[in-house]
């Protein structure tokens, strides 16, 4: 039994319809994603630095909106306890805490890579012509030992729950990235933190390097008073300890957990460990 030519007919024709109206939808679509793309102009990263690079925008961002929220919250807290007799902690615990912007006398430490002819120098391993993370680490403890009293790297408020970590040459801080030179700014008696510099024997080492092999070394007493901002950060902890030796308080225990973590700690006085060799 054959089938009717008409019915042959109507059949191809259904399909072909189909066909069309499979491929209609379908560059429809494309054109609506091709258009929302333009529109919205997000980018679309295909390889791990371009992701990197659009995180550290997005982190960018958001450091900028929390300044602006952080700010809101202190004004209402003032209004809200302008008619309230409540206690206010001391000056020198909202400095260390770094919720406030500080202004004072201090200086200014910059540190850069060697230029690139540095590596002709005859049996000089690479390493040492770059700046590694407890180079910076070693600067900043130094000024912490001579007394200072607020701290910036690069313009980002340092508190005590700021990390240092280099990536190759990349520093990265509080979810920012950054190249050399690299800036330390420290609010102090200058005398006293340059001398606390010249005390380090780790910074001693990075100045060896500097004069022998070309690092970028300097040391600026400001002129004016340093304008340092308040922290941006996130300032909760997982866990905590008194330090041995220390009074621990009836009904407090010695470590505590809370729910969320910062997941960087300041640098401490051994944290210099590294390529540099002592003289």
């Amino acid at each position: 039994m054959t089938d009717h030519p008409h019915r042959k007919r109507r059949l191809v024709a259904r399909g072909t319809l189909s066909v069309a109206l499979v491929l209609a939808l379908s560059g429809a679509i494309f054109a609506a994603n091709a258009k929302f793309a333009r529109a919205t102009g997000d980018r679309h990263p295909e390889d791990l630095a371009d992701l990197t690079e659009v995180e550290a925008s997005r982190v960018e961002d958001l450091s900028s909106q929390v300044d602006a929220l952080r700010s809101e919250v202190d004004t209402l807290t003032k209004d809200e306890n302008s008619g309230h007799d409540v206690g206010s902690p001391g000056l020198g615990y909202v400095v260390e805490g770094g919720s406030t912007p500080v202004a004072g006398p201090g200086l200014s430490v910059k540190l850069d890579d060697a230029p690139e002819d540095s590596l002709r120098l005859p049996d000089v391993r690479p390493d040492l012509l770059v700046v590694h993370q407890q180079d910076i680490q070693s600067v900043m403890n130094a000024l912490w030992a001579g007394g200072a009293e607020a701290m910036t790297l690069m313009d980002q408020r340092v508190i005590s729950t700021s990390a240092v970590r280099c990536i190759g040459n990349v520093l990265i801080l509080q979810g920012r990235r950054y190249s050399p030179p690299y800036t330390i700014s420290a609010i102090g008696d200058p005398a006293r933190l340059k001398q606390a510099l010249q005390d380090s024997q780790a910074v001693q080492v990075y100045m060896r390097d500097a004069r022998d092999l070309g690092l970028g070394w300097s040391v600026t007493v400001a002129s004016d008073p340093l304008q340092l901002p308040a922290y941006s950060g996130a300032t909760e902890l997982s866990s905590a300890s008194v330090p041995a030796g220390v009074e621990i308080l009836p009904g407090i225990p010695a470590t505590t957990t809370q729910d969320r973590s910062a997941d960087e700690s300041r640098p401490t006085s051994g944290s210099t460990s590294g390529p540099r060799s002592e003289p």
